[in-house]
């Protein structure tokens, strides 16, 4: 049994009159798709920049309370640990360094945190983020 097309008055057949038919749907998804890996992307790239400035202000924080006078290098060290620990998670302090440098002719205590950065998540490749803070020392 061969399906016959149904014509208007006109002449034309009735599927001649959508041929695009359900391409919307199609349209849909496409734009959906690529508007939620956008959206990802972007999230993706606001954790990174605020990973990076949470371990950029642990590690001057932790700079500044080696440089008290009470205090010394492995204060440091463990205060920017701490830091890192409460705001993020332990994972991200556990290359945490300090030395001493010269910055701009001053002499300075330094303290390098190396860290993973997140490529899924906070999940990443090991030491790939390096971010340093400085304190001068109280004369």
């Amino acid at each position: 049994m061969r399906s016959v097309p149904i014509r208007r008055r006109d002449g034309q057949s009735a599927q001649s009159q959508h041929p695009e038919r359900g391409s919307a749907v199609v349209d849909f998804v496409m734009v959906g798709a690529l508007a939620t890996v956008f959206f990802l992307a972007i999230v993706q790239l606001a954790l990174v920049l605020h990973v990076q400035n949470t371990l950029i202000d642990a590690a001057a924080s932790g700079a500044r309370y080696g440089t008290l006078a009470d205090r010394g290098a492995g204060d440091a060290r463990e205060r920017t640990a701490h830091l890192i620990g409460v705001a993020l998670t332990s994972d991200f302090a556990r290359d945490v360094s300090t030395g001493e440098a010269s910055y701009g002719g001053i002499r300075t205590l330094e303290v390098t945190v190396r860290a993973p950065l997140p490529v899924i998540g906070l999940i990443g490749p090991t030491g790939m983020l390096e971010v340093k803070g400085h304190a001068a020392f109280q004369p």
